[in-house]
């Protein structure tokens, strides 16, 4: 049995790690916030006390950690550092193509491996195991560790190597950001036109622009219910300005994400950051 360890156990991190106790696999978990792992003793899953009581106990160790900096903390300090001696690390947060990629290097040097395996999905699809899984690694890396990513997704697709796995799944938070966004405009528009909401509804429905999404969150919109977030404002605002400085560095005009940051950044203001991204509605409406 192959013996899985996984640091981070938040919002997605919980329900990735049932799902590998129900596919099989032997797990032990570790967060900085011990009460974040008290639902997961319940489902037989080891709990360690530190990130080097993850390595030395496991084959491989997944990442669920909020950005490359608390990775570093947990995996490079002095004391975790030398346990990474021939263990695998799947980074499967959401960070930067250059951040993984220097991780990946770091790493290495410590004598480990390192691949990443991003998703695409929220809770209900990490419970249900049908998250899109996007992986940057050696052919090898993928063929060997496809068996644990299959705990997440039904049909795991290399991208290329490591870090180019990292930009698409930027690329698609960026597309969150901006078409949510884009939505909640117009939506506040016509509005604010005194149009009815299900009228210009069935226009978008039957038109190309229309985007699954767009139903998704009309109705938190309209209510303005933004508690029990999949994916908090706070989150969409890292990943946008992640996918903002790259796209810079690319040398690519990325002036629309620089409107969505403002909006996710006046969201912030307004005291929304763990509330749902579809919060940025009341953002753009201007209300207080």
């Amino acid at each position: 049995m192959v013996n899985v360890g996984i640091l981070g156990t938040g919002l997605m991190g919980q329900p990735m790690a049932q799902r590998l106790v129900e596919s099989g696999f032997s797990v032990t978990a570790y967060n900085r916030t011990p009460s974040k792992l008290e639902p997961l003793q319940s489902l037989g899953i080891r709990i360690a006390a530190t990130p080097r009581e993850v390595l030395e106990t496991c084959d491989c160790v997944i990442l669920m950690l909020t950005d490359a900096a608390a990775i570093r903390s947990l995996l490079l300090s002095e004391e975790t550092q030398p346990a990474l001696s021939d263990r695998a690390v799947i980074q499967m947060g959401t960070i930067a193509a250059t951040e993984s990629q220097s991780l990946c290097d770091e790493i290495a040097a410590a004598g480990g491996e390192y691949l990443e395996a991003t998703v695409l999905g929220s809770i209900p699809e990490a419970k249900t195991g049908t998250l899109i899984v996007m992986v940057g690694s050696t052919p090898e890396q993928f063929d060997r560790w496809l068996d644990v990513l299959k705990a997440f997704g039904p049909e795991p697709l290399r991208m290329g190597e490591v870090g180019s796995a990292a930009a698409v799944k930027l690329a698609m938070n960026q597309l969150i950001g901006s078409l949510t966004s884009a939505f909640a405009l117009s939506l506040a528009f016509v509005r604010r036109q005194g149009i009815a909401v299900e009228d210009f509804m069935q226009i978008v429905r039957q038109s190309a622009l229309y985007a699954p999404t767009f139903d998704k969150k009309l109705q938190r919109m309209l209510d303005g219910n933004y508690a029990n977030p999949n994916f908090p404002v706070k989150h969409l605002h890292k990943d946008a300005n992640l996918f903002l400085k790259e796209a810079q560095d690319l040398g690519l005009d990325a002036s629309i994400v620089e409107g969505v940051d403002r909006i996710l950044q006046r969201s912030l203001e307004l005291g929304l950051a763990d509330e749902d991204y579809s919060a940025l509605y009341r953002a753009i409406e201007n209300e207080h």
